[in-house]
């Protein structure tokens, strides 16, 4: 699967522009104070993995998991010790903590010596060093609350080290007016030859709670790889023991059902003092990830063309990450995620989190890397199989342009207190590992294109001819579609509605036998941080009765795609048209389809606002699967005028006919 992937030069990964936080806060009077905390900074190993044998893979990734888990061992045995404040710490922390990581690189040197060349110089990666930050009392927990309570691991919500609800941030230095940030230059125009066309794929806004700490392409076979929780949308067997035959074979919440692709990131929490279900579980309260999980309020995932020219298919499978997990330790040079507002998005923040004008809503967007190297499909250090491109547009040496996912995530937030530390209006941040101190400036978005080749050679024919395309199974406002399919059981994972797990709002607090797949809830309303949210998608078997909604009448269960052609003549819109609906074989058969219109689609640019924000739009509920996969289904794809407008045309062609053989009869009875 990887080939010999070399190091490609790092001015092809996107850089942040913005500077560091100066870790100055106000503490509840209004006086700047700091509120830097102290943190474990290790070298990050698998970046410098930029060739690893197949054979190896297996025990590379165990190791680089085994990596991860010693440095959040050693960040909480930091917190319990007060912070950096004795010559102690470095035989009780630190020095165990580079004999433990000196061990794991050897057993990674080993693995690549034994199928190929042994790599050179990761010994010098074994040492970490301790970043020290201000360790007086922390702000940012709601009054009257005990945060996590002191668990096992002494995460309090007051806990030594810094604001939040788990004790290692956010902190107040982390967030920023969006009002006072410039406008960024606008972007170059597109040459003559670009690919101009856009492509979205609707899949909704992970209303039914997967979630899990898992990471299937950094760490796979691997429970809590990822140290903090993930949102996922799309593929729905998405947990760290996925096969590429288990995604293959999963259901998907997207609208078309061609796309089985996984989309994830990590969850955005409310610090107001919520337990969540994962308060007491790996990747969740245990490390510091703590607070109310609040669901989007929209997700569009919208695939654009290349400046320059035309772009190429994606190979099945490929694995992208875009931005860096441990970006405040590593530096800046792989950060990638983008923070705004609506109404302010041509103003984007990378190491901030935004503070937005009320009305305004908070929004997450990751572009990723759109040059592929023609060859593989992942890579050792997950990057050097991709590139970003260059200014103009053009793609590194050896690397072609593919359609590039622009992924934006809408949240209906209010702006915190900063004054009181986020008691009167609580703080947001992402999830992230421990040590990593909850910094916009790591979070990252991870992708595996799992779409059918029908399907992603549609995309490709539609952003090189300039098209607007999108499924029209839904309205395009974000809302979850459930699955067709239940998906594929894996070990050490739950999934929604199979019963392994309590599912979001059905009270209790369990979890899997391994903790890798919490579905972490509040129990308000049926959803994990949201009140008044819609219930979670019901099991599989009873979906089939379901169908989406588009008005305020109800349609047809299909999944069409539409293609909108810019310069066509308004007339023709307004006509039906037969569209190609996918079977449950994923070919194409004709099928009747109402017109949809562009500004149905949700291919607006980043920068517009959401038209889901329009009063009175009726989302989709559930997703129906194509009649040609239900039996029985045919007679119910019309009410009675449709019935009619079919039975009419057989009828005055029966006439017509009765009407030729009595005017034929009685010209011969005429003659003779």
């Amino acid at each position: 699967m990887l080939g010999g992937a070399g190091l490609v030069a790092a001015n092809v990964y996107a850089s942040a522009s913005e500077g560091w936080g100066d870790g100055s806060g106000t503490d509840t009077t209004g006086h700047v104070r700091s509120t830097g905390m102290a943190t474990v900074d290790c070298p990050d190993v698998g970046g410098r993995l930029t060739a690893v044998p197949d054979a190896a893979r297996a025990d590379v990734d165990r190791e680089l998991a085994r990596l991860d888990q010693q440095t959040a061992a050693a960040y909480r045995q930091l917190q319990q010790a007060g912070g950096p404040d004795a010559g102690s710490l470095d035989a009780t922390i630190m020095q165990p903590l580079k004999e433990q990581r000196s061990a794991s690189i050897g057993r990674i040197a080993d693995a690549i010596d034994r199928a190929g060349e042994r790599p050179q110089g990761l010994d010098s990666l074994a040492a970490c060093t301790l970043r020290p930050g201000d360790t007086g009392q922390a702000t940012g927990t709601p009054a009257g609350d005990g945060g996590q309570g002191g668990d096992a691991q002494g995460q309090t919500g007051t806990g030594q080290g810094g604001a939040g609800q788990g004790g290692n941030g956010p902190v107040v230095s982390d967030y920023a007016d969006i009002t006072a940030v410039p406008p960024a230059a606008p972007a170059p125009p597109p040459q003559a030859g670009a690919s101009r066309g856009t492509f979205t794929s609707d899949c909704g806004v992970n209303a039914n709670g997967l979630f899990n700490s898992d990471n299937v392409i950094v760490a796979p076979g691997v429970s809590n790889g990822a140290h903090h929780f993930h949102d996922y949308v799309g593929n729905q067997a998405n947990n760290a023991f996925a096969s590429d035959d288990d995604l293959a074979r999963a259901g998907t919440s997207c609208v078309d059902q061609g796309d089985k692709s996984t989309y994830y990131w990590p969850v955005l929490r409310l610090q107001n003092g919520t337990k969540e279900r994962d308060a007491g579980a790996p990747g969740g309260g245990t490390e510091g990830n703590a607070g109310r999980i609040v669901t989007p309020k929209q997700v569009t995932l919208t695939f654009v063309g290349n400046p320059l020219g035309q772009v190429t298919a994606m190979p099945r499978l490929l694995r992208i990450i875009t931005g860096d997990a441990k970006a405040f330790v590593n530096g800046p040079g792989n950060a990638n995620a983008s923070w705004s507002c609506t109404g302010y998005e041509d103003r984007q923040l990378k190491d901030k989190y935004p503070l937005c004008p009320r009305g305004s809503d908070v929004v997450r967007t990751f572009r990723f890397q759109s040059c592929w190297d023609g060859r593989n499909i992942d890579s050792a250090n997950h990057r050097t199989h991709v590139a970003f491109t260059a200014v103009d547009g053009s793609c590194p040496a050896g690397f072609r342009p593919i359609p590039q996912l622009v992924q934006r995530i809408v949240y209906d937030v209010d702006a915190p207190s900063l004054a009181d530390g986020g008691r009167t209006v609580p703080l947001f941040a992402v999830d992230s590992f421990p040590e990593q101190l909850h910094k916009p400036v790591t979070d990252h978005g991870d992708f595996i294109n799992v779409f059918d080749e029908d399907l992603m050679r549609e995309m490709v024919d539609c952003i090189n001819t300039g098209r607007t395309c999108g499924p029209s199974g839904g309205d395009g406002s974000g809302t979850t579609a459930a699955p067709t399919a239940a998906p594929t059981a894996s070990p050490g994972s739950a999934t929604p509605g199979d019963g392994s797990t309590e599912q979001p709002g059905d009270g209790g607090a369990q979890q899997s036998g391994d903790g890798s797949s919490v579905q972490p809830g509040d129990g308000s309303a049926g959803q994990p941080g949201r009140s008044g949210a819609s219930a979670p998608a019901p099991p599989a078997a009873s979906r089939s009765a379901e169908v989406p909604r588009h008005d305020a009448t109800t349609a047809p269960a299909r999944t069409t795609k539409h293609d909108t052609d810019d310069k066509a003549a308004p007339a023709e819109s307004a006509r039906p048209r037969v569209t190609p609906t996918r079977s449950a074989a994923g070919r194409p058969t004709p099928s009747p389809s109402a017109p949809v219109s562009s500004a149905a689609v949700s291919s607006a640019p980043v920068s517009s606002v959401p038209a889901s924000s329009a009063p009175g739009q009726v989302t989709a509920a559930a997703f129906a699967p194509p009649s040609s996969a239900r039996p029985g289904s045919q007679a119910a794809q019309g009410g009675l005028a449709e019935t009619g407008a079919r039975l009419w045309p057989g009828a005055i062609g029966t006439l017509l006919a009765l009407s030729g053989l009595f005017m034929l009869l009685r010209a011969r009875r005429l003659r003779y």
